[in-house]
């Protein structure tokens, strides 16, 4: 048997992709199957955004030319992520063991920033496709035709029931950009947590842009590289006066740096389009909302009917894209800020990306 080259092995994947996906190793040699991003600026992607790069793209004020994600959600080798095809995506995963998994691959590596997947989104809605995928028991629930590979099956009410698909395997309208050359499995299969955000008692905190992709960032609940955000859109202290909040009236999530009037734990959801701000944010907290992938543009409804959850009690972790059961309410626009970092279930996964150089 020949030996395994993973030269060749990026060549191919390179060629055939036309150079979109590539092969990333780690400390250890280990392969990685990776989506090539090249930046993305802020006023092609939202309307009234400024002419400056989309802060996915930034670390430490230096901007990337291009990082990458991983084309598939990872599995878990050695205490090490893997972005590979047609394998079981690793499930019942708590946060901080899914970033230290990333991590452990050495430098550059972590769970995806929330940055990253809002780019990613907003770029698919800018290009006019919402890409499908295994959000409907291993079939798309507005395509039923549409399949994948059925990795992992339970039984619900004395019902077996299908729920995780191999990563990849469904058709190419559940990748990203409805090519096998996109990123797979982002709508549905299962929930995936995001890296550099969070909310704590309905405060809104980061880490600001994709700084999470820094080893020397501290991402655990106590640590001081965490901020909160101002009416304007700058980043302050956590727990400073007037910072930016979830709040819920009327059913509707309302960002606002006023007074906070839910204090719910309870879970609580809406459509997508439903979120709104009151009267105490400004222009620039708004942009950065939108950013973020996680404030509708204005009179703009075309999210694919994507749900928002949330619990506004205890810090909070997101997760994004929905699950197998999910039904329409999954996309890219799906959020939920339900789960604290503890949280391990069978319907939520993850996927690295790199901010290193290849």
């Amino acid at each position: 048997m020949s030996k395994f080259n993973i030269d060749d092995y990026k060549l191919y994947v390179e060629t055939i992709s036309g150079g979109k996906n590539t092969v990333i190793a780690d400390d250890t040699g280990m392969p990685s199957v990776m989506y090539v991003l090249p930046k993305m600026y802020k006023d092609t992607l939202l309307v009234g955004g400024a002419s400056e790069v989309h802060s996915a793209f930034v670390v430490d004020d230096a901007v990337k030319g291009k990082v990458a994600v991983s084309k598939f959600l990872n599995i878990v080798y050695n205490n090490r992520a893997y972005s590979l095809p047609r394998k079981d995506p690793r499930a019942n995963i708590n946060f901080d063991t899914a970033m230290t998994n990333c991590r452990n691959k050495g430098e550059g590596w972590c769970v995806t920033p929330f940055t990253l997947w809002a780019a990613i989104a907003l770029w698919c809605k800018k290009n006019g496709f919402q890409p499908h995928g295994n959000n409907n028991y291993g079939r798309d629930v507005a395509a039923t035709w549409e399949h994948g590979e059925v990795t992992y099956t339970y039984a619900d009410g004395g019902v077996t029931r299908d729920g995780r698909t191999a990563t990849g395997s469904g058709p190419a309208t559940w990748y990203h950009d409805g090519t096998y050359s996109g990123i797979a499995d982002l709508n549905g299969n299962v929930w995936e947590w995001n890296s550099g955000m969070r909310i704590v008692d309905g405060e809104i905190q980061v880490i600001p842009y994709s700084n999470v992709s820094k080893s020397t960032i501290d991402v655990s609940a106590a640590s001081t590289d965490w901020r909160a955000i101002d009416a304007d859109g700058n980043y302050i202290a956590v727990g400073s006066a007037g910072s930016l909040k979830m709040d819920r009236r009327s059913s509707h999530i309302v960002y606002t740096t006023g007074t906070k009037s839910e204090t719910s734990t309870s879970g609580l959801g809406s459509t997508f389009i439903s979120n709104t701000f009151d009267e105490t944010v400004n222009d620039g907290a708004k942009l950065l909302l939108r950013e973020l992938g996680i404030l509708p543009e204005l009179n703009d409804t075309d999210y694919g009917g994507d749900y928002f959850y949330y619990n506004l009690s205890g810090e909070r972790l997101p997760i994004r894209g929905g699950s197998w059961g999910s039904g329409a309410y999954a996309g890219l626009f799906s959020s939920s800020f339900y789960y604290p970092r503890s949280s391990s279930h069978r319907y939520i996964g993850f996927r690295s990306a790199f901010y290193g150089d290849f």
